[in-house]
């Protein structure tokens, strides 16, 4: 079992970054697919973007494709979102999640598929 914590949410301007980070406990996060979803006021949570246990494996929300790069850090037990050209659209609350997978498994978009998750974290982007 790991525990996420979210943190890097803020309020920015359009066409200004951010970088979220995802840090799960116990050092155990290497052990886990890792994915980033967010959730808009109204909305279904959707897909933003999942990487493999060890990286080399990613997959990106077309929405985010050229403008959002997750990576992690196993060494550190964190995963990474960095955004860049935020848009208004990108406002939501932005939710890491894991799952346990062995080391071949990619990542999948579906929220179903993953176990744990954070409390989440606020991503406003003014116009």
């Amino acid at each position: 079992q790991v525990q996420l914590v979210e943190s890097g949410g803020g309020l920015v301007q359009a066409g200004e970054s951010l970088r979220l980070s995802c840090v799960g406990s116990r050092r155990a996060l290497q052990n886990y697919i890792v994915g980033w979803f967010r959730q808009a006021p109204g909305q279904e949570r959707e897909f933003v973007a999942g990487i493999s246990r060890g990286g080399g494996n990613t997959l990106h929300a077309d929405s985010v494709k050229g403008r959002f790069a997750i990576s992690r850090d196993n060494s550190k037990s964190t995963a990474y979102l960095q955004m860049n050209s935020l848009k208004p659209e990108d406002t939501a609350v932005y939710y890491c999640a894991a799952r346990r997978a062995i080391q071949s498994v990619s990542p999948d978009s579906q929220a179903g598929s993953y176990d744990y998750w954070g409390q989440g974290t606020q991503v406003t982007v003014s116009a």
